[in-house]
């Protein structure tokens, strides 16, 4: 019998593994999801399960009012910042956050709690709480499936909504991008060498941009002072169309032009649009 028994084995264990019997799989009833969306500097990123309405009274019933509640399926959702932030106006450190609400047939707490890997919100512990802002839901167009996006993104700030069956949840984040790279900028404009004409235009183009016209105007003179060159020139002469000296917009265009190369014809092209607009 025990040698029977040793044979039996041995055959079994000589099996290929394709013939041996694989765990079934299933899929998640409420599938996995990530969105994640680049704000000025700063990486934010939400993981999270997406349940269906499926027919279901969704506020008050099915997620019940005034309990916390995990805004997704399965696992807590979790929110993630690469850099410190604000929330609705609200200070909130780097790092992964579990995202939990209490939502009330009025106002919702919006909660960042610093427990990331958890179930659900079975186990939530208001200790962990890193920050708790106030968020005004609003009448949405139907959504079956919950999900999460990002409707309105600048360099500084974006609006993330939460949306399921007739509701969306918004709140924004703040990065303070610009005024952490303009603080930057000053701070590499005031170490560059006398021949960089790169750092401080650079500096004055994202001023520029930003509305930021004296700090540009400064960075662009000590650009200038260091080399003129195609890019420093063209963006004074826009600088002085924007200040509606269009005469000396064109005069300065025009000698942008002269240290244009073959490689430069799409940038050429453009102060030539330029010039056109401005002499109208």
């Amino acid at each position: 019998m025990r040698k029977i028994l040793l044979f039996a084995l041995l055959v079994l264990t000589a099996l290929p593994l394709a013939a041996q019997q694989t765990p079934l799989k299933f899929p998640a009833i409420s599938q996995h999801a990530s969105v994640s969306q680049t704000v000025g500097l700063t990486d934010v990123t939400i993981t999270y399960s997406r349940p269906g309405v499926k027919g279901r009274q969704i506020w008050g019933a099915l997620v019940p009012y005034d309990k916390p509640w995990r805004t997704g399926a399965n696992d807590a959702t979790t929110i993630s910042f690469s850099d410190d932030v604000t929330i609705n106006g609200q200070n909130l450190a780097k790092g992964t956050y579990a995202f939990f609400a209490i939502p009330t047939a009025n106002d919702w707490t919006l909660i960042f709690n610093k427990t990331a890997k958890q179930w659900g919100s079975f186990s939530y512990d208001a200790s962990a709480d890193a920050l708790k802002v106030t968020a005004k839901p609003e009448k949405a167009p139907f959504t079956e499936w919950l999900t999460y996006d990002f409707p309105k993104v600048s360099s500084d700030t974006a609006t993330v909504v939460l949306r399921w069956e007739n509701l969306a949840i918004p709140f924004t984040v703040n990065t303070n991008t610009t005024a952490k790279v303009i603080a930057a900028a000053r701070e590499a404009v005031a170490g560059a060498k006398p021949d960089d004409w790169s750092t401080p235009y650079r500096a004055a183009s994202f001023a520029f941009n930003n509305g930021l016209n004296d700090d540009a105007s400064k960075w662009l003179d000590a650009s200038l002072k260091a080399k003129e060159t195609l890019s420093n020139l063209y963006l004074k002469a826009r600088m002085q169309a924007k200040a509606g000296q269009n005469a000396a917009a064109v005069k300065t265009a025009e000698q942008a032009l002269k240290l244009a190369t073959e490689k430069d014809k799409e940038v050429a092209d453009e102060i030539n649009a330029s010039i056109k607009s401005w002499q109208k």
